[in-house]
């Protein structure tokens, strides 16, 4: 027991120091020169060095090895443009890292969002966990030669005693307490506990990452298979609400095909931006209900999903819904057309096509008799893939460069350009306003405010571009000053400025009869 003790003990030692390396690097980047920003990736591939250092096992992983890929490409992601999208893939990616030797292999997305889950909620007692159970082992292989009762019994008198006297000496001698005050007293301040808990926020995750415990139990997928007794749900009725839904789909989509596509003309008092957005949504919502309609009714060896009747009805419906989908993205781009180009609007797009490809996924599965982990996992990889890529997408910039493109004052088709969104995308929005600056064919007074917003937004990039730097940030003030130097440069009327770069007119001055008053008070106050 007493080596055990010891072999614990060593294990503690040789993780400890790789999670305090981290937490001095983040103290350094994060309180002490108050770095954000792309350092935030000097950060995290700390944390993987600690981890490759910390854990051998990880080492001699090759599965580990491919999640510890996908950590380094988000960690890049933070450099290049760090965003809490970023942030928080790099942290799933690298519990995978510490989780992945545990276990025998990826099994499937459900099981792993239950370990993930149980993970995060462990971090914050993971230190005293491990503190515990050393100290459990230790007491338990102790010998006569050695115990912690007789440690305190042999050490507290000196350590106390010589404490007392330095204090004395301290307060007699200036020399002596100035020393202690500048290495070994710290003054007790506000600093110096906010500090701490900045030292414990660092060291809590790195710790959980460095001493992981692999949950013993989780549920598992639900992948029943065969017949299931459901109030209402058999052959024929499954047929028959197949038979409906068709029909209702159809009607939806003959409508959608007249007049979103352009085959018929709009009905009277409806314009194609009210029929666009009004539909998005709600059909959406309508394709998943679909999905999890035949996810319920449909499982694989089910007599309905036997039945080759059901399997065609099944495999239009599911066609019709794509082709909702299809209809429903269609709505959201003529929206879009009529109005403006948001992150949100295109985040919804990039939503719908994933919905879409669930929807196949689906009719795969059903096709190929796979199973509910399959789909699972298929669903998590696609959407992985997408939220990589968008890592290293700047949905602001197209964003603005759309709505640039075709706002109203330059030709377009679409609404009045919305200089307060341009002002709240930032540094996004620098280059797209620097281009429209640069037209010859603008209104003296809309060009007025398109500077005021350029300017305000190329102050926010360059008073970031030493603490927030990114990589694409810093491209981007590059760019700027490259076309500035380019431009005549621009000497704005002074007064204040709302988000849309217009001059907030001063308040009234006040009238004669407001100011006239209070000296008619006074003289006849005085006169009495």
């Amino acid at each position: 027991m007493h080596s055990s003790a010891m072999r614990l003990t060593g294990r503690f030692r040789w993780k400890l120091v790789p999670a305090l390396l981290v937490v001095g690097i983040g103290d350094w980047l994060f309180y002490q020169r108050h770095l954000y920003g792309g350092h935030l990736g000097l950060f995290t591939l700390a944390v993987l060095g600690a981890l490759l250092v910390g854990r051998p096992a990880i080492r001699r992983d090759r599965r580990a090895w491919a999640a510890l890929a996908a950590a380094g490409l988000f960690t890049a992601a933070l450099v290049y443009d760090a965003s809490l999208l970023a942030w928080a893939l790099f942290w799933i990616a690298a519990v995978m890292v510490a989780l992945i030797p545990a276990t025998a292999g990826f099994d499937d997305g459900w099981r792993w969002f239950q370990r993930l889950i149980l993970h995060g909620l462990r971090a914050p007692f993971a230190p005293l966990i491990d503190l515990r159970r050393l100290l459990k082992v230790r007491a338990a292989g102790r010998s006569g030669r050695f115990s912690l009762h007789a440690a305190i019994g042999l050490f507290a008198l000196p350590i106390l005693g010589s404490a007392v006297i330095l204090s004395l000496f301290a307060a007699a001698n200036p020399l002596i307490a100035r020393f202690f005050n500048a290495f070994f007293v710290p003054e007790l301040s506000v600093s110096l506990f906010g500090r701490a808990i900045v030292w414990g926020l660092l060291f809590l995750p790195v710790w959980s990452l460095l001493r992981p415990r692999l949950p013993r139990h989780v549920l598992p997928t639900f992948d029943r298979r065969g017949d299931r007794a459901l109030p209402g749900v058999s052959a024929g009725s499954v047929t028959l609400s197949l038979i409906l839904f068709n029909l209702l789909f159809a009607a939806q989509n003959l409508m959608d095909i007249a007049w979103l596509w352009g085959w018929a003309a709009m009905p009277a008092g409806m314009t194609m931006a009210d029929y666009a957005h009004r539909g998005a949504y709600p059909l959406i919502a309508t394709a998943l209900l679909a999905a999890l309609f035949v996810l319920v009714t449909l499982r694989p060896g089910s007599d309905t999903a036997r039945m080759p009747a059901i399997r065609r009805l099944v495999m239009l419906w599911i066609a019709q819904n794509i082709l909702l989908v299809a209809s429903s993205m269609l709505r959201t781009a003529d929206y879009i057309d009529a109005y403006s180009l948001t992150r949100l609007r295109i985040a919804a797009l990039i939503w719908m096509a994933l919905v879409a490809f669930g929807l196949v996924a689906i009719c795969w599965r059903l096709l190929r008799n796979r199973s509910a982990a399959w789909l699972i996992n298929v669903n998590l990889a696609a959407a992985g893939l997408v939220l990589a890529i968008a890592c290293f997408v700047d949905l602001g910039a197209i964003a603005a460069q759309w709505n640039v493109r075709h706002a109203r004052e330059v030709g377009g088709k679409g609404v009045a350009l919305d200089l307060c969104y341009m002002h709240e995308l930032g540094a996004s929005a620098v280059l797209p306003l620097l281009s429209l600056e640069r037209r010859v064919d603008l209104k003296p007074a809309f060009r007025e405010r398109v500077q005021a917003v350029r300017t305000r937004n190329v102050d926010r990039l360059e008073a970031g571009a030493r603490q927030g730097w990114t990589w694409l940030n810093q491209r981007r003030l590059t760019d700027a000053r490259q076309m500035l130097a380019q431009t005549p440069p621009v000497i704005l009327p002074p007064g204040d400025r709302d988000c849309a770069g217009a001059l907030i007119p001063p308040p009234p001055p006040p009238s004669d009869t407001a100011t006239a008053t209070p000296n008619a008070t006074l003289t006849g106050t005085a006169g009495k």
